[in-house]
């Protein structure tokens, strides 16, 4: 039987490093994985894109329908934004959809540099990280058809409001993306604090700081400049921030039921534990 690629890196290198010729070889394989992965995705959006639009105009359709006229509805500046508008549909729910295979490329780049122990460690953040990435994309999908009544109700009647059809969804996917990346903020915060950068304490008390910066954000990742949009997702943030700070608590009272100090016996070169 052939020896595999790990048994030859091994044969030249007995510490298993790796070139920067290997690096970029896997790095390239990588990311031909990733690229395949969200281009056959790409097809799901394509197929079902009329019933994916029928989702997002769903608002809008709500709102004329109210009104009992046609003065709210989209529009398609030229003949071929339509293709465009279902050609980015169908990549942005390949990317979507492939979420779990990127990622999982991207750690499986990083972990061959971990120790066994932050291997598992590693593995347990990916997996959190993905249903919370899912979870603030379904939240957005939720509140955005609310938002868009809420921000429609201010047209005054008799006044046209024909948004671009384009701008529209590009509005919904940012969104989306938006909230599916702001609710990763736990891991990253139970992460710095797992490897002894960030005290649960410090959380806690730099609460105002937190909130101004979430706030921040979303008002630059939602490309609408309504309170309303900002507010949707900086609340559900906000609240996953405490429970950041709960569960970092925990840890850190863990770790101090075991005894002694974690940065004991360590030398200049050596790294921190992460647990």
């Amino acid at each position: 039987m052939a020896p595999t690629l790990g048994a030859r890196r091994r044969a030249k290198d007995p510490e298993g490093r790796m070139s920067l010729r290997d690096h970029l070889r896997e790095l390239r394989n990588r990311l031909t994985v990733s690229v395949i992965a969200v281009a056959l995705l790409s097809v799901v959006g394509w197929y079902w894109y009329d019933e994916i639009i029928t989702v997002v105009i769903a608002p809008i359709e709500a709102v004329a329908a109210e009104r009992g006229d046609e003065a709210v509805a989209l529009r398609f500046q030229n003949i071929t934004e339509p293709f465009a508008m279902q050609l980015r549909v169908a990549i942005f729910s390949g990317i979507l959809l492939s979420s779990p295979i990127w990622l999982w490329q991207i750690w499986a780049f990083l972990m061959p540099g971990l120790t066994p122990k932050e291997r598992r460690i590693a593995l347990s953040y990916f997996f959190v990280s993905i249903p919370l990435f899912f979870a603030g994309a379904a939240l957005a999908a939720f509140t955005f058809p609310r938002l868009v009544a809420i921000l429609l109700a201010f047209t005054p009647e008799g006044i046209a409001n024909l948004p671009g059809a384009s701008e529209f969804l590009s509005l919904w996917l940012y969104f989306m993306l938006a909230f599916g990346i702001a609710f990763l903020l736990p891991v990253v915060l139970v992460g710095l604090n797992q490897i002894g950068i960030l005290p649960a304490r410090a959380m806690r008390n730099s609460w105002r700081i937190t909130l101004f910066c979430i706030l921040i954000f979303s008002a630059f990742m939602t490309p609408d400049p309504s309170a309303w949009t900002m507010l949707a997702m900086a609340s559900p943030v906000f609240a996953l921030f405490w429970c950041a700070v709960g569960f970092s608590f925990l840890l850190e009272k863990r770790r101090a039921s075991k005894g002694g100090d974690r940065y004991a016996g360590l030398s200049p070169d050596e790294a921190t534990p992460l647990s």
